[in-house]
């Protein structure tokens, strides 16, 4: 899953809990039935879970690309110095003596 699927998929688990949350309760106001209200809950969080939890494709319209080894090789990451970070990083605060 790339990262605007996961963004994709956590609107749609907010906007399904909260959908089966208000028809849970319209259902259970209407019916009188905690039980049954309960129950329509849990089924739109088992909903839920089955149409955001998967990998579906449409989760992975934008996948990242990736170096291949190869590419990686001929740009090697830069190397931080232990000398240059330890040295200048840090300014000196207080009276000069």
């Amino acid at each position: 899953m790339d990262w605007q699927g996961q963004k994709r998929a956590e609107m749609l688990m907010q906007v399904l809990l909260v959908a089966s949350a208000v028809a849970a309760f319209l259902v259970g106001y209407v019916r009188g039935d905690f039980q049954l209200m309960l129950l329509v809950y849990a089924g739109g969080v088992v909903l839920t879970a089955l149409v955001t939890v998967p990998n579906w494709p449409f989760f992975n319209r934008n996948p990242l690309k990736w170096l291949d080894a190869a590419e990686a090789e001929r740009h090697p990451r830069p190397q931080v110095s232990a000398t240059g970070a330890a040295a200048g990083g840090k300014k000196k605060s207080g009276k000069n003596k």
